[in-house]
């Protein structure tokens, strides 16, 4: 009987039965007849007991002798899934992420977003490439959408965190803990962001559909009073009292106070219209 030629291949998941064990671990059918093309599961690589006519889900890799080898540590994540996984090694190729198997899944240049690190964590998926291995690629935005759902009772204001999936032109694309999809605007970003990383963000706007816009930058009522203190406290430490005010030059507001002539007045109507301060020929000084 002529035997069939090997099928399986490095970087798949399959279903195997153990056709023999020895003191190295158990081997697993290849599938071709030929007992030399049988597949070692090696005890290191077990993480149950298996017996003889057992059928078991491996991993398949190739060892440093490039021969194919079997592990039960298998990706935790199938085919489609989207999950936060790990960049464990970049190089001219891609890099690879940590899915939970035995070795990492590669990732080619093509799949990702941005140009992620080592250490650095990501949305991704597992898919199957046109040779049939297991890959992972960061183009996650249909999965995401999927696994969204509309943002309720949520209000503007509303403190929101989750991880970046996509960055474009116009902004960035947020997937909350909540599972809700997140937009800020460009503007809205003080910082050059990174794909994978986790922000802490305000909602700014509830969408019809569900989605949220948000905002990384203060909001103007924590600035104006953030703002306001620090004239407030400046003025405590000179005597009660600035000889600043609307005919002081932005470029000397800006040196003392670190604000914007525009800042600067609308913390000064602010606590004036609380009576906390009043106006002299010098400027102002504490009520």
């Amino acid at each position: 009987m002529k035997n069939k030629p090997l099928q399986l291949k490095p970087m798949t998941v399959a279903a195997l039965k153990v056709v023999r064990t020895s003191d190295m671990g158990a081997f697993l059918d290849g599938g071709t007849g030929n007992t030399s093309d049988d597949i070692l599961l090696h005890k290191a690589q077990q993480t149950a007991d298996v017996k003889v006519g057992e059928v078991v889900k491996v991993f398949l890799y190739l060892d440093p002798k490039r021969r194919l080898t079997a592990s039960m540590r298998v990706p935790k994540m199938r085919e489609g899934q989207i999950a936060r996984l790990k960049i464990i090694n970049v190089t001219q190729d891609g890099a690879f992420v940590d899915a939970g198997a035995e070795r990492g899944i590669f990732m080619p240049f093509a799949e990702m977003r941005g140009r992620p690190q080592v250490g650095e964590v990501v949305w991704a998926k597992l898919y199957s490439d046109k040779s049939g291995r297991l890959a992972a690629s960061m183009k996650v935005s249909d999965e995401i959408r999927r696994a969204s759902k509309p943002a309720v009772d949520v209000k503007r204001g509303d403190k929101i965190k989750g991880a970046v999936f996509n960055i474009i032109e116009a902004g960035a694309f947020v997937f909350s803990e909540e599972r809700h999809i997140v937009f800020i605007p460009q503007k809205d970003i003080p910082r050059a962001l990174r794909i994978g990383e986790v922000v802490e963000a305000r909602v700014t706007y509830l969408r019809e559909d569900g989605r949220l816009d948000a905002s990384l930058r203060a909001a103007k009522e924590n600035a104006l009073e953030r703002d306001a203190e620090k004239i407030f406290a400046f003025m405590q430490a000179n005597g009660g009292s600035m000889p600043f005010g609307d005919k002081t030059a932005p470029e000397k507001i800006k040196t003392v106070f670190k604000l914007s002539k525009a800042a600067f007045k609308r913390a000064v109507g602010h606590l004036y219209s609380q009576r906390r301060i009043e106006k002299i020929d010098e400027g102002f000084k504490i009520n």
